[in-house]
């Protein structure tokens, strides 16, 4: 299975890359990973929120092929132990899941067409992060999901 986090914006700030890189290559170690930054539209300042959703829609859905998992990050979404992420990861591992993509969007969210498309939604928290942090949380979470996966002494009960 491969795995594609997705995020809407400007490429990783300095004191979010490092972070971000170490638990990406860690993640490596179970299942291919890769990032993809997609820039906002151009014109995003001149947009309304509705408008800019649509747009960035526009720009993922094309992207995402009909056999993709689509998981979409959203405060609104389902949340989470650690050991239930793992169970999911390994479940769509086990469900021969070819990629999963794990999409966080924009500063204002999604449109409802990617909320449409999505699979699932999970919420990583009740409190709302910044999205470079969020980035930072993920890689981290997935990491730790396999570790789980692997009964490997990273994550402790």
């Amino acid at each position: 299975m491969k795995i594609q986090i997705w995020s809407i914006g400007k490429q990783h700030e300095s004191y979010i890359k490092e972070g971000v890189e170490d638990f990406t290559n860690r993640l490596t170690k179970y299942f291919t990973t890769e990032w993809k930054i997609i820039a906002p539209p151009k014109n995003n300042a001149a947009l309304n929120e509705k408008d800019l959703k649509k747009e960035e829609a526009g720009i993922i859905l094309p992207l995402i092929q009909k056999a993709d998992f689509l998981v979409l990050l959203d405060e609104r979404g389902k949340q989470l132990s650690s050991i239930q992420l793992a169970n999911f990861i390994e479940l769509q591992a086990n469900q021969s899941t070819k990629k999963i993509i794990f999409l966080i969007g924009g500063a204002f969210g999604v449109d409802d067409t990617v909320f449409k498309r999505a699979d699932t939604v999970l919420s990583l928290s009740q409190f709302v992060f910044p999205h470079m942090l969020v980035r930072l949380i993920i890689a981290e979470q997935l990491y730790r999901a396999c570790t789980i996966i692997k009964n490997e002494r990273y994550h402790h009960k």
